[in-house]
């Protein structure tokens, strides 16, 4: 990992080859996303982009709570004028531009920012003690991290229009039904699962997870037509690497592959 100064707000260690765990660390405030949590965790999801050993990121807030959501005591000292200019709008544009496999270990709650935070990864690992939600109305605010489209394209127009107008959350087993994550889990294995998942993707040839990743995430913008041939061109890219020859090679010598991200 890149020798700097140690986060306050954040913890980051690396339990697996190719793998960072980044884990909120304001326990007392439930995680709540703060200007400089947010900064930090900006810097280390743009170090981990330019860091060609990681392959995988996990993010989670430990065992009891993933993120309460916004730091209100930060909100409230804010006008109109400051929301629109202060910095922390930027903080979110490394994670919604990351272009490696992120997965979300979601134990505890997970509201508001923090529900988008969760959104923001590319699989969501739960607890069965998770709960979802986008309470900001609660406090007379809306979502305003991509609460409203992303929670909107992941478990469609109803339960989202339920969530964000009446503020209500949703368990674990709710989240898997509707989409919104990917496997339910005790909650004392979820971020061992998570890391454990992230140790598999890890072992797979990083350039073709990069473009398999980009394909998915532009279905959401584009029209079947422009994915599918986009996809193709994807495709014929990964036909020109080193790991394209290696894994066939290893599969029809029954070995193991070794990927090399060329």
């Amino acid at each position: 990992m890149p020798s700097k100064s140690p986060p306050k707000d954040i913890a980051v260690s690396s339990p697996n080859e190719h793998v960072w765990l980044v884990v909120l660390n304001r326990p007392s405030q439930l995680n709540a996303l703060s200007a400089n949590l947010m900064a930090e965790l900006g810097r280390t999801m743009t170090d981990a982009a330019g860091e060609d050993e990681v392959r995988c990121v996990v993010i989670t807030g430990g065992d009891k709570v993933f993120a309460a959501g916004a730091d209100l005591k930060e909100m409230a000292a804010r006008d109109m004028i400051a929301t629109l200019t202060e910095p922390t709008g930027s903080h979110w544009e490394p994670l919604h531009r990351f272009p490696k496999p992120l997965i979300a270990a979601v134990n505890g709650y997970a509201l508001g920012g923090g529900c988008e935070l969760a959104m923001h990864a590319d699989i969501i690992i739960a607890g069965d003690t998770a709960r979802f939600g986008q309470p900001e109305v609660n406090v007379g605010i809306m979502p305003g991290a991509g609460g409203t489209q992303r929670l909107a394209r992941s478990v469609g127009k109803s339960l989202a229009m339920k969530m964000i107008l009446a503020g209500e959350m949703i368990d674990a087993r709710a989240a898997l039904a509707a989409g919104l994550v990917a496997e339910v889990v005790p909650h004392e294995t979820t971020v061992a699962r998570a890391i454990a998942l992230a140790g598999t993707i890890a072992e797979k040839p990083p350039i073709a997870v990069r473009l398999a990743k980009e394909a998915v995430l532009r279905s959401f913008d584009i029209a079947l037509d422009g994915g599918l041939s986009l996809e193709r061109r994807l495709f014929a890219l990964t036909i020109a690497t080193e790991d394209k020859a290696e894994g066939i090679a290893a599969f029809l010598e029954k070995r193991k592959a070794m990927f090399k991200g060329r």
